[in-house]
């Protein structure tokens, strides 16, 4: 699927809109600073590819601080055959960039 950007993630969810929203930074990142998407660091990725199976057929966002890790996230996730994976380009530098 096509990467989505921040004004359009942020419309989607402000909208509530269905998507699942994947941080894929570490720990210490996502307490400075995170928009509610659930926290799978990149490196615990591949183990809890099972425990998201019940989200396979949902459109999955992965992002990340500038949008290298959540690539590579994407790229997982394709493999593991989730269809609807989107990047945030820019990640959260980006998204601090327009709405902070």
């Amino acid at each position: 699927m096509k990467d989505i950007n921040v004004k359009e993630l942020k419309e989607r969810l402000d909208k509530e809109e269905e998507l699942f929203v994947i941080d894929v930074r570490e720990e210490a990142e996502y307490e400075d600073f995170n928009i509610g998407a659930e926290l799978i660091p990149l490196g615990q990725l591949p183990q809890v590819l099972e425990d998201l199976e019940d989200y396979k057929d949902l459109e999955i966002v992965v992002h990340c601080r500038s949008g290298a890790r959540s690539a590579a996230a994407k790229e997982i996730l394709a493999k593991a055959g989730f269809a609807k994976v989107r990047n945030l380009e820019g990640g959260m530098l980006e998204w601090q960039k327009q709405f902070a």
